[in-house]
């Protein structure tokens, strides 16, 4: 019952957060963005040393596994 009044609440909320918003800067709200009871997907972890490569070096972090190129089209 608490499920099913909440999509309600949450379809009233994205409608009161979508009128003021500024639709240049921000995306559409959704019912599912109010919904306390939604599965979130898993951050990213990532460490302090990518962090300060990113905020401080200006270079990108380093990837978990190498990327290999190939000389084959994606086409």
């Amino acid at each position: 019952m608490a499920e099913s009044r909440s999509g309600d609440l949450g379809a009233l909320m994205a409608l009161i957060a979508n009128c003021h918003r500024d639709p240049r800067k921000t995306p559409a709200f959704k019912p599912a963005d109010f919904d306390p009871f939604a599965r979130r997907p898993e951050p990213i972890p990532i460490g302090m040393e990518d962090l300060k490569a990113m905020f401080l070096d200006g270079r990108p972090p380093r990837a978990a596994t190498p990327r290999k190129e190939n000389d084959e089209c994606g086409s």
